[in-house]
């Protein structure tokens, strides 16, 4: 008996190690499918049975946080990274950029984003596209308004709300809009 509960116990403890090993793996895979990304200009799978692959990098430089984008929104890419919804133009270009993350990983440091931070968006190509934050608002999952494309560079980050909620999901979506700073210095 007491041999049963040991070897479930460490049985217990090996799993409980295996999933922030698998995170930690993955991110350095992602990271290495993104550098390759920007090497040949081609998608590259992080791993060889994946379902997405990297299309960006989001970088908050004054919370310090640089992550991956995936393509896809679905849940398989939302486990290891934000992702791009595809039907909303490319990152880098001018037009409306959406990337969706889950609020209690990648995407839980939206709720400190502010009006007048920069949010840097590194394409394929390699060029950082800047933006600034104008506004953070509370939307119902059904008000597709923040989807909707512009002539000027934009970017909408999408996130479940309230962040502290005990249950995931729910009909509330927390959005950032940022607008493109020019780059031009003159």
């Amino acid at each position: 008996m007491i041999g049963a509960l040991v070897l479930g116990g460490t049985l217990s403890l090996a799993h409980g190690a295996w999933i922030p090993a698998k995170a930690r793996l993955a991110q350095v895979l992602l990271d290495h499918a993104w550098h390759e990304t920007q090497t040949t200009r081609a998608p590259v799978r992080p791993w060889p049975w994946a379902d997405t692959w990297p299309v960006a990098r989001l970088i908050a430089p004054t919370h310090k946080k640089s992550m991956v984008v995936l393509a896809g929104v679905n849940g398989a890419a939302l486990a290891f990274g934000p992702g791009h919804l595809t039907t909303s133009a490319p990152p880098g270009v001018s037009d409306n950029s959406v990337i969706a993350g889950h609020r209690d990983t990648h995407f839980a440091f939206l709720k400190v984003l502010k009006p007048g931070d920069v949010l840097q968006l590194q394409a394929r190509d390699g060029v950082l596209h800047d933006y600034r934050v104008t506004r953070t608002r509370v939307v119902h999952e059904t008000d597709t308004s923040v989807l909707e494309s512009g002539q000027d560079p934009m970017l909408t980050l999408i996130t479940c709300y309230p962040f502290a909620a005990l249950v995931p999901g729910g009909p509330l979506r927390y959005v950032v809009h940022a607008r493109g700073i020019s780059s031009d210095k003159t």
